[in-house]
């Protein structure tokens, strides 16, 4: 971690909902003047998608499973050079995958190809990442190390699941009967390179539906937000203010000691109160230490913010 090159990531499994936070961040940063570099996990993948089709069915025939959850599909020891980088000296070497015709149009490129790798843009104030590792360790490396303030994102499985179907038959036209095999196929994966990730973060935000969804595989709809809630769990509540939270968030509770639930209509909001004043003192503790560099543990905590 590095006062001077804060590192923000929002990590999760494919249709978690990841992209959400990212929206919510990519607000706050307007509101705040803040240069964010931002790095999307997919492009640490290891292979494009034709080469990666070749590999699933070369290791289905071996009776070995590969997905884009585990350690072989994906570049982390680059991943943690990058976030390692980033901390000492704010740089980094990035690329961006192209997952559809639109996407790919500007490079001239195929959907399912990478851009060259680019130097990240000088002078950023932090780097937002959004993808699945954000927060992976294994036995040779250790993402989380880097990171600043790690958040999860973990719709229960079921909601999960059908966010997934959708977004992948609606948007990136596969068949319910693929996306379901590569569910099926990633398990392992997310059993041991997924799930240990949400013991790292410093906050979780896990919706639950409070409709039926015990078929996710026949699902019609995805669940609105106004038929979830969202647990929000804080590793070390310590300096979190929860008697503002609970003012400020309406209908909202405590169910733990470190876990407020709110209303899912309120998580955009719940987010802005909850993140914001964490970036601040990202923010703060980057201007007091000037051009001084080091490993540091933020305080990370949720305090009154009197700047709203």
């Amino acid at each position: 971690m590095s006062v001077q090159h804060p590192i923000v990531a929002v990590t999760g499994s494919s249709g978690a909902g990841t992209s959400t936070v990212q929206k919510a961040f990519d607000k706050i940063f307007r509101r705040e003047n803040i240069v964010a570099a931002h790095v999307e996990g997919d492009s640490f993948h290891r292979h494009d998608r034709a080469e990666m089709k070749r590999r699933v069915e070369e290791a289905s025939r071996k009776g070995r499973t590969f997905s884009h959850f585990g350690a072989e599909a994906n570049l982390l020891e680059e991943l943690e050079a990058l976030f390692r980088e980033y901390g000492e000296r704010g740089t980094g070497k990035v690329r961006k995958y192209l997952h559809n015709e639109e996407e790919a149009a500007p490079y001239s490129q195929a959907p399912g190809t990478f851009t060259p790798w680019t130097k990240l843009e000088e002078g950023t104030d932090l780097l937002l990442y959004e993808g699945l590792h954000g927060g992976v360790k294994t036995e040779r490396i250790n993402v989380a190390q880097h990171v600043d303030l790690l958040i999860g994102v973990v719709p229960i499985i079921n909601l999960e699941w059908i966010q997934k179907i959708h977004r992948d038959t609606n948007l990136r036209g596969y068949s319910r009967e693929a996306v379901t095999d590569t569910i099926l196929r990633r398990m392992h994966d997310y059993v041991h390179y997924i799930c240990p990730q949400f013991t790292e973060t410093h906050i979780n935000f896990q919706r639950v539906p409070v409709v039926d969804t015990s078929n996710p595989f026949i699902a019609k709809d995805i669940p609105s937000a106004d038929e979830s809630l969202v647990v929000i769990r804080f590793r070390n509540p310590i300096g979190v203010d929860f008697p503002y939270l609970l003012t400020m968030i309406h209908n909202s509770f405590m169910s733990r000691p470190n876990n407020i639930v709110v209303p899912g209509g309120k998580l955009e909001l719940a987010m802005q109160l909850i993140i914001t004043p964490m970036i601040w003192r990202l923010m703060e503790d980057k201007k007091r230490m000037g051009a001084r560099q080091g490993p540091v543990e933020h305080a990370i905590g949720v305090f009154r913010p009197s700047r709203v």
